[in-house]
């Protein structure tokens, strides 16, 4: 089995780890040339796409909403004998849904147009086609205990407002489990528990012994615009399909989990 990955980020990155474990053996794509690590310019990129048994993109649509991947190898990739393939998209392709919970029949509304197109793109590149749409992803080196431990982490009071999440250890465990079973098609891979963005921050400065910082409202918060623009949504995002055909039982199915298996890794 030749897992190719274009795109060797934090969450591929932890794919690649799971695959290496399960037997597959690894060719990475990223921007940057490095020693064994081809770039999407690559002359022995075609290669590697017609031998590869199973291929994974990470890589999100560029500042013109472009998908850089499919704008190179689309052809290639579309007439690609692998028997899976996979696309890390972003459950961002809803947009806000006042707080209700979606599930992947739920229409492409995102408030970015490229994401959701590259969204579509895949979704009918291949007949082995899998889209993985996360939610906002955390892990070791990544989470709120490790913002906590750089400084102050505000905590916004938004009545309602919810957000979902997922352990970068889930998708990987997610993606595995499909190369082994499970239709092609559009998967949400997220944990059980959507909840407020401060709760989580609280939760975590708990566990590191600090006093959770008071809470504030949005007029009050010194936001980016891509930061207030997060406020804008709401949605929790359902999981069954990823339970029910991938069989996939979460190691980590709240953020109380999570965090805590963050912090076990952060002591050892």
């Amino acid at each position: 089995m030749h897992l190719l990955i274009l795109g060797l980020g934090y969450s591929a990155g932890r794919i690649a780890d799971a695959a290496r474990t399960a037997g597959f053996a690894i060719t990475a794509v990223r921007s940057r040339p490095a020693p064994d690590v081809l770039t999407l310019n690559s002359p022995e990129l075609p290669d590697a796409i017609a031998s590869a048994t199973h291929i994974l993109s990470s890589v999100p649509p560029a500042p013109d909403g472009s998908d850089p991947v499919l704008a190179a190898h689309g052809a290639a990739l579309a007439g690609a004998p692998a028997r899976w393939i996979g696309y890390l998209s972003s459950t961002g392709v809803y947009g806000d849904a006042g707080g209700a919970w979606v599930d992947e029949t739920a229409p492409r509304q995102g408030r970015r147009a490229g994401r959701n197109l590259a969204d579509e793109q895949w979704e009918a590149l291949h007949p082995q086609a899998r889209v993985f749409r996360l939610p906002g992803i955390y892990g070791p080196g990544r989470s709120a205990l490790d913002r906590l431990l750089v400084g102050p982490v505000a905590r916004i009071a938004k009545p309602g407002h919810v957000f979902s999440r997922i352990h970068v250890d889930d998708i990987a465990a997610a993606v595995l489990a499909s190369t082994q079973g499970g239709p092609p098609g559009l998967y949400n891979i997220a944990d059980d528990l959507p909840a407020p963005g401060e709760a989580v921050t609280a939760a975590a400065a708990r566990m590191l012994g600090q006093e959770p910082a008071p809470l504030q409202s949005l007029a009050e918060a010194t936001l980016s615009p891509m930061g207030r623009a997060f406020y804008a949504e709401c949605r929790r995002v359902a999981n069954g399909r990823m339970k029910r055909q991938l069989g996939v039982s979460l190691l980590y199915p709240d953020y109380h989990a999570g965090l805590y298996a963050c912090l076990k890794e952060m002591r050892s």
